[in-house]
């Protein structure tokens, strides 16, 4: 009674070429599983990227590799949201802290993909998808609006002409005379869409769609700081690990200890203001359900010296685990 059509598919391929097929006939799309099913999905993932239609990718993270630990938590997807795909095939990547949090930053992977016409990928993981926490139900007039890119008619039609203020293309639908138009995973030329092997063409859309992305972070609030703006130690956080990260900061607050928390729900792309934070403090501490991987990224794309703390069992990290390496920090 919703409009919304739900559609189990035979494998995780179908799954995600049926939701790209609908995105491609004017619906809002959406597709998800865990970190194998990604995996499975990553071409047509390209393929959505390269059409530029808004699709949602929700990838419920699990203990890996392969089958790994199936009813387990684990963070171990990032490096695969990022980079799990042939070519340069930049999506925008998001993640939920809190089980509360699941609805808005879906909400806000529904208004990114709409409004840039870009697949986004949002991130949540085992410890949320079974966890619970007081929720009010929102005022649907209290929620951002959402601006949707169809169009019905045009003079001068040109399905890969994309705007200047967010990069999005124009959102024709089928079947609407005059906004015919060719679409398929091959290169595009700029503005028209066709195909094109021209190299040139080839080097300036690998960039516009990396401009795609980038211009995204326009649209973001300033990264929010709980504690002080800088002093001895940041606790860079992202994903499940928002609330044991959160104890801890607040446990060593309470004692004195000059420390601070910034918990990131934008992972691509980055907040615009997060590296001349991030700079503000003498030693940063990321916590992770991993190897590491947002500290690779974050030392690369800053060049800042990092501690990681890693944890790798399927279980969510515990405050005093946090609170600990704090102290071995802060003497």
């Amino acid at each position: 009674k919703m409009g919304v059509k739900t559609f189990q598919a035979e494998d995780e391929i179908a799954g995600i070429c049926s939701a790209i097929g609908a995105a491609f006939t004017g619906d809002l799309s959406a597709t998800s599983s865990s970190g194998p099913g990604i995996a499975l999905k990553a071409e047509a993932i390209g393929l959505a990227m390269i059409t530029e239609l808004p699709l949602v990718i929700i990838n419920i993270q699990r203990g890996g590799p392969s089958t790994g630990l199936p009813t387990k938590t684990e963070q171990a997807d990032l490096m695969q949201a990022m980079y799990g795909r042939n070519g340069e095939a930049p999506i925008v990547v998001l993640a939920p802290q809190s089980p509360g949090d699941c609805f808005y930053m879906a909400y806000e992977a529904c208004r990114i993909a709409l409004e840039y016409m870009i697949p986004v990928m949002l991130l949540s993981d085992g410890y949320l998808a079974n966890g619970s926490e007081p929720w009010e139900i929102p005022n649907l007039k209290d929620l951002p609006e959402i601006k949707s890119k169809i169009i019905k008619s045009s003079d001068d039609f040109e399905p890969y002409r994309h705007d200047k203020e967010n990069m999005a293309r124009p959102w024709a639908i089928p079947g609407t005379p005059g906004l015919e138009h060719r679409i398929g995973g091959l290169e595009k030329w700029d503005e028209t869409g066709h195909v094109s092997y021209d190299p040139e063409n080839h080097d300036h859309m690998v960039k516009l769609r990396q401009e795609k992305i980038d211009v995204i972070s326009n649209s973001f609030k300033e990264t929010e700081v709980y504690g002080e703006e800088s002093g001895e130690l940041l606790v860079l956080g992202w994903g499940g690990t928002y609330g044991a990260i959160r104890s801890a900061v607040q446990r060593a607050k309470i004692e004195g200890k000059s420390v601070s928390q910034i918990h990131l729900r934008n992972l691509n792309p980055f907040p615009r203001d997060l590296g001349e934070k991030l700079v503000k403090y003498e030693k940063i501490l990321i916590p992770e359900l991993n190897l590491g991987q947002l500290n690779s990224m974050i030392r690369s794309k800053y060049l800042i010296n990092t501690e990681s703390l890693n944890k790798i069992e399927g279980k969510p990290f515990t405050p005093s685990e946090i609170y600990s390496s704090i102290n071995k920090i802060i003497k």
